[in-house]
């Protein structure tokens, strides 16, 4: 069972969610249950100390000398890597202070003059299909949030990533289509392991797409894309896959 983990200061606002939270649970079936909801800070990280890829809603403004709503996530983060992480807030625009305190939220809830239930029960559904898209092929997809829209990109349809003009935003792109999404070159390294290439410090490409390398002038071919090459990215090419240094070279 998934443990739901909700903290907000407004008695209204954290009863509205937690409502529609166990309805939406109740009439779904889903395998989750609301284990803590409280307006204190300490007494969640208490109530959590234990837990393991759980959910939790954070209120950003949390009226509290030593907690606010990020800082509270990056200490759950910390505890629970793999939990994920929802922020209630009065303001729309909180992506670039989710990455300044290196945080990967799911969604932003915003409180307005309507009830903030329908929209917590909304993502709760938009979790379970992510939990689910991961469960059937954990290591064959790739979850990122465009817009207003969480995506699921099979692996192997990915042909490379690229950093986008927009600072702290990255271009994926597959065959038929491109997407902006907030990330990191250097995470999407680490986290892509060998099947992913750095063959330049703006590209990151999909060893088995590689169709062509031109290494007199620094450049190379995938899925019909044109990507830069650097010597450190030659370097790279030469001990993950040299194969390819003999297919299509130029």
């Amino acid at each position: 069972m998934i443990g739901i983990y909700l903290c907000d200061d407004e008695d209204l606002i954290r009863h509205q969610i937690q409502t529609a939270l166990e309805w939406k649970i109740f009439v779904e079936n889903y395998d989750m249950k609301v284990v803590c909801s409280t307006a204190n800070a300490q007494e969640l990280l208490n109530m959590a100390e234990n837990a393991k890829q759980s959910i939790y809603f954070l209120d950003v403004e949390l009226k509290d000398e030593e907690w606010d709503g990020f800082r509270l996530g990056r200490e759950l983060r910390r505890r629970d890597p793999h939990g994920i992480l929802v922020y209630i807030t009065s303001y729309g625009d909180l992506a670039w202070r989710t990455f300044k305190y290196h945080l990967e939220a799911f969604d932003y809830i915003v409180k307005g003059p309507e009830p903030i239930g329908p929209s917590a029960a909304q993502c709760l559904g938009e979790i379970h299909t992510h939990l689910m898209a991961q469960r059937q092929a954990p290591t064959e997809m790739f979850t990122l949030r465009t817009g207003e829209m969480i995506r699921h990109v099979p692996l192997r349809d990915i042909i490379f990533f690229e950093t986008a003009p927009a600072p702290h935003h990255v271009y994926l792109y597959t065959s038929g289509s491109r997407m902006d999404f907030l990330g990191s070159l250097n995470e999407l390294e680490i986290q892509m392991g060998d099947q992913f290439i750095r063959t330049h410090r703006a590209y990151l490409v999909a060893a088995d797409k590689i169709e062509a390398v031109d290494l007199k002038h620094n450049k190379l071919w995938a899925g019909g894309h044109e990507c830069l090459l650097s010597r450190s990215g030659k370097a790279e090419l030469r001990s993950k896959c040299c194969h390819i240094l003999g297919v299509g070279l130029l």
